[in-house]
């Protein structure tokens, strides 16, 4: 048996296990995450993030790892919370910095606030509108995008839905009612559904008006959470596509609001939220 350091933390609900490669020597992470995220007999996460030196253009490299042990390319709220470990655990003081993930370089920023009132605005660059890169098959494969309003046959039932890549692929439709939807009996068809070849992270949007969306996400690997940063600016992006929101907007998650930022074209989103330190402990795994 191994002692196990971690701290747990959350950014707008969606929680997190972090781990710091730079301080402490780690086992092979993917046979244990599973009883690491389970929430009776481990810890619980959504994701767990692991901290490492950086091995290219950046000051540090982030992993991110599902329950079910997989490695995905990038998550927004864990961005934000993996900063604030970082400056918590005196491994930078900057006010930003550049992170490493699957998906390239994200640049987190202090913006302010202590402890539950902490915020972090990140740098998440431009949206991915080719079908290609997202990948989807939706849509003309041989085009720059954007996928929009484009249906999608679903359990027997046709959805009209927008794909765009933050780093991570995202599926967005629109309902009336996002509390009233069955985002469990959807979610899970849309996620391993075959126009998304590497699977898809699903999000259920409902228009309140110009300036505020209100979101449910069902992730790949985890099923729902309380709150998806990267999902929440792919909302964004294809809302103001679609131009049915102003090009600031506030999120509303189940665990949280986040506020999304884009000018449009090559012009990066900009992220802003919370991130929270829950508490720090061990586990033998």
């Amino acid at each position: 048996m191994t002692a196990l350091s971690f701290t747990k933390m959350h950014g707008a609900g969606n929680d997190f296990v972090v781990l710091d490669g730079i301080r402490d020597s780690l086992p092979d992470l993917v046979p244990i995450a599973s009883f690491i995220a389970d929430r009776h007999f481990g810890v619980g996460f959504d994701q767990m993030l692991v901290v490492r030196e950086a091995s290219g253009d950046a000051d540090f490299r982030m992993q991110i790892f599902n329950a079910d042990g997989t490695q995905v390319e990038m998550c927004a709220n864990g961005i934000r919370a993996f900063y604030k470990y970082l400056r918590d655990a005196g491994h930078t003081t900057a006010d930003e910095v550049r992170v490493e993930t699957l998906s390239g370089v994200v640049i987190p920023r202090w913006a302010g606030g202590e402890g539950l009132e902490a915020r972090i605005v990140v740098d998440m660059g431009p949206p991915v509108l080719a079908p290609a890169k997202i990948p989807t098959t939706l849509g003309d494969a041989a085009s720059d995008g954007p996928v929009l309003d484009v249906p999608l046959t679903v359990l027997g039932e046709t959805l009209s839905v927008s794909a765009v890549s933050m780093g991570n692929p995202h599926c967005v439709t629109i309902v009336d009612d996002v509390d009233g939807f069955p985002v469990e009996r959807f979610g899970p068809a849309m996620e391993c559904h075959e126009a998304f070849p590497n699977k898809v992270n699903v999000e259920f949007v409902e228009v309140v008006s110009r300036t505020h969306l209100r979101q449910r996400t069902f992730e790949r690997g985890t099923g729902e959470t309380l709150a998806c940063g990267s999902g929440a600016c792919a909302v964004a992006v294809s809302a103001m596509l679609r131009d049915a929101v102003d090009r600031d907007v506030r999120i509303e998650l189940r665990g949280g609001d986040l506020q999304i930022a884009w000018a449009g074209g090559d012009n990066s989103v900009f992220m802003t939220g919370p991130a929270t330190t829950v508490f720090s402990g061990t586990i033998e795994v």
